[in-house]
């Protein structure tokens, strides 16, 4: 049995209000500690940190997974496949622009997932996926 410990990682933001209402109300993130300048969130059991600091419009790169162009850098989360569910029709009624929308990926292999991919108000890169086998997460 794995006990997950949470990770903490700390991402720039360029509207510290708009990207706080983004984490909290459309991600469902409670807030924790805050200042004028950063604000950490319980980002499905970790903690996560949005600092605000002038952001740059840089192209960003990206990778071929699975014939799309995945986003580097990128973060998120691996949830239950009802959570996904959930949080991916949120996202389509609050008409969020994916960057890769909802669909299963490596279907009918080891690591079935269903993936989604978008960006916050900054452009951070996220993704979120939930597997068709949990025990599949590290399988070769």
């Amino acid at each position: 049995m794995r006990t997950v410990q949470p990770f903490h990682l700390a991402v720039p933001v360029s509207n510290l209000e708009e990207a706080r209402v983004f984490y909290h109300e459309l991600l469902g993130c409670d807030e924790g500690r805050s200042s004028d300048q950063w604000v950490d969130f319980d980002f499905f059991g970790h903690q996560l940190v949005i600092h605000e600091k002038e952001t740059t419009s840089a192209k960003k790169a990206s990778n071929s997974v699975d014939g799309h162009d995945v986003p580097i850098p990128h973060f998120g989360v691996v949830l239950t496949l009802e959570t996904f569910e959930r949080l991916s029709e949120k996202l389509q009624q609050n008409n969020i622009q994916f960057i890769i929308e909802p669909y299963t990926r490596f279907k009918g292999e080891v690591g079935e997932q269903n993936t989604m991919f978008f960006e916050d108000p900054s452009r951070n890169a996220l993704e979120f996926k939930a597997f068709k086998n949990i025990d599949q997460l590290f399988a070769k």
